[in-house]
């Protein structure tokens, strides 16, 4: 992997482009949803990295199948259906509501009929998709170089995953939290969170460790790897962990990789291998999970 993999990506100068594309995401992330049963853990919800973008996989609907790719090579939202028929719409500057306008309308040309609920998640002051004309970026530059930096993370946490035997997600991009995320599970059930609500209940049953990538929203205002366990086991802050550039956010409660720091290192892949290995071993031994069962050794 060349260094072309990780381009730069301060949030300062595309965090427009970013909070519109994320409102994007989780109107196609909401069809996902109505259009699929529940699997564990809300993994029937989350987006996939494609050789182009970001896509929904396909999804049943009546006698056929569905699916919807974000395509920032060419810059364009492509719906097809198994039967033949397909829709595109293009990605550039336009404002939300128009977007989800749009999206409908090439929905029904489609004849496919979706309800979901048109408020925005996991975000500070929601406004409805169908009455967002705040967020109205797109950067198609700054757009690809996130796909590219999904492209390449997801490969990393690709090579990290033969080293597990036990149960493990597929990596997958939430859209509700705007990142490209991969979990471990130990297999034990996790004691019930304190406060949580119905989608926390099921995504938190068992114990986790999880690592990934996001691009600095919700105020962190800087693209980011973390690590974390839920939940956390008493000490894991005291640990430290490797490269020497990753710490402890106290105030996330997790282990943080800088992706600026990231670039600088003489392999910037292989020292996100290494933050994510180290964060995890530090958390599996400080939550005494049974690694001689659930790791497994590889060349």
């Amino acid at each position: 992997m060349s260094n072309a993999a990780w381009p730069e990506l301060p949030w300062n100068t595309w965090s427009d482009t970013a909070s519109t594309l994320h409102m994007w995401t989780q109107i196609v992330g909401k069809t996902r949803l109505a259009l699929t049963p529940l699997q564990n853990h809300w993994w029937n919800v989350p987006l996939y990295v494609t050789a182009h973008g970001l896509s929904t996989s396909a999804m049943a609907y009546d006698d056929d199948v569905l699916d919807i790719e974000f395509d920032f090579l060419a810059h364009e939202l492509r719906m097809r259906l198994g039967s033949g028929k397909n829709e595109s719409l293009a990605l550039k500057p336009k404002s939300v509501a128009d977007f989800y306008r749009e999206y409908q309308q090439r929905l029904e040309a489609l004849g496919v009929s979706v309800k979901i609920w048109p408020m925005p998640v996991e975000i500070q002051n929601p406004i409805r998709f169908d009455l967002d004309t705040q967020h109205k970026s797109y950067d198609p530059e700054y757009a690809h170089r996130f796909w590219q930096i999904l492209a390449s993370t997801e490969k990393v946490c690709r090579a990290w995953a033969p080293g597990f035997l036990g149960k493990v997600s597929p990596v997958h991009f939430f859209w509700g939290s705007f990142d490209l995320a991969v979990t471990r599970f130990s297999g034990r059930p996790a004691p019930p969170r304190e406060g949580a609500d119905s989608i926390q209940r099921e995504a938190y049953s068992h114990e986790v460790i999880s690592a990934g990538f996001w691009p600095g929203n919700g105020g962190y205002g800087a693209p980011a790897f973390y690590c974390y366990a839920a939940p956390v086991p008493d000490g894991l802050s005291e640990k430290k962990i490797s490269p020497a550039a990753a710490t402890w956010d106290k105030a996330l409660g997790e282990y943080v990789f800088r992706y600026d720091d990231m670039r600088l290192q003489p392999s910037p892949e292989d020292a996100l291998l290494e933050f994510i290995e180290s964060a995890y071993s530090a958390a599996a031994d400080a939550a005494k999970w049974d690694r001689r069962l659930l790791d497994r050794k590889t060349a």
